[in-house]
């Protein structure tokens, strides 16, 4: 029988569909993908066509070139230049779209992914991450940062060559802002990080664990939303992403790479999105508040009901990909 399975974080019911379950291995890509050169002659992220970009705003070097490269998006969705303001009339109400738009190049190679990346260059990606990170959340106009990977064209990528983005935006989010306040309710009533108590009731359950580090827990979530739905967390409660330290920030890019690398193989190289869910830059230290990393293998489709009711159906069991996934060499 179907059931209905509530996530606890976000206070979303979703529909657990049992009868209409698919075996963790259908959800494989059945199409191969094209095979990609190292360097592509059009592409403005591979080396020798930095010209085709704006100015590097961060690099790490190598040699007389480069490593990670960060830009600002040649199409930003927030302007770097003007003074931040906020308009009311009656009921209406605006704010001046200025803030932080970037692109980390994530390494020279056209057709790599990180799955396939060397641990050590992942690792210089997360450390540019957090470089970025703070260097947007010192802007004063800037009040929410988002770190986030777009990886297919389901998940919306436009370019092949590897990258991330980073926005720093002038309000904080309505999704952000209500995880908050669900956070801060459960902190008030039962006197714990509701993060934490979801992290120590995965571990003592097992059941839904894909792989652990010695900083980092990576699971399926009990309510996923979606098929494969994965959170990273880290073991000691931090609020906001900077607070990491190089030890776990290095730990990271390992079991991300990792974990990645079980989808990649597991599943064919499915598209996904990964974003780093982190408290405002403001809330440094508070108690209540632990930031992950969510990652979101695309391999479903949202639809009418998902739309219409805001509630997502998942054909596929956690606990059965969650050892699926544990299965496959990374």
């Amino acid at each position: 029988m179907p059931e209905l399975r509530h996530n606890i974080l976000t206070r979303e019911w979703v529909i657990i569909a049992t009868e209409r379950a698919k075996r963790p291995e259908d959800f494989a890509r059945k199409v191969e993908k094209t095979r990609l050169p190292d360097f592509s002659p059009s592409c403005p992220f591979c080396p020798g066509n930095e010209h085709l970009t704006p100015p590097a705003t961060y690099v790490v070097p190598d040699d007389g070139a480069w490593r990670v490269r960060v830009t600002t998006n040649k199409f930003p969705a927030l302007s770097r230049v003007g003074e931040r303001r906020r308009v009311s009339v009656g009921i209406r109400r605006m704010v001046s779209g200025v803030g932080i738009h970037e692109v980390i190049v994530e390494t020279p190679a056209h057709n790599l992914t990180t799955a396939l990346l060397e641990d050590s260059q992942v690792e210089l990606i997360i450390e540019t991450y957090l470089h970025r990170f703070r260097f947007a959340a010192a802007d004063p106009r800037v009040e929410q940062v988002t770190i986030f990977k777009n990886h297919g064209e389901s998940a919306g990528t436009s370019l092949e060559h590897p990258h991330s983005q980073i926005i720093g935006t002038p309000v904080v989010t309505t999704q952000v802002r209500d995880r908050l306040v669900n956070a801060v309710e459960h902190y008030d009533e039962y006197g714990e990080c509701i993060f934490c108590r979801v992290l120590e009731m995965e571990l003592k359950e097992k059941i839904r664990l894909v792989l652990e580090s010695e900083h980092f827990v990576a699971f399926v979530q009990f309510a996923a939303l979606t098929p494969f739905s994965m959170l990273i967390m880290p073991r000691r409660h931090m609020a906001v992403f900077s607070e990491m330290r190089d030890s776990e920030a290095s730990d990271l890019a390992r079991i991300l790479r990792r974990v990645l690398a079980k989808l990649y193989h597991g599943l064919h190289d499915p598209d996904f999105n990964y974003t780093i869910r982190t408290a405002p830059t403001d809330h440094l230290g508070v108690k209540y508040y632990h930031w992950y990393l969510s990652i979101i293998p695309r391999l479903t489709r949202v639809a009418g009901f998902e739309l219409g009711a805001g509630m997502f159906i998942n054909v596929s069991l956690p606990e059965e990909n969650a050892e699926f996934l544990r299965q496959v060499a990374a």
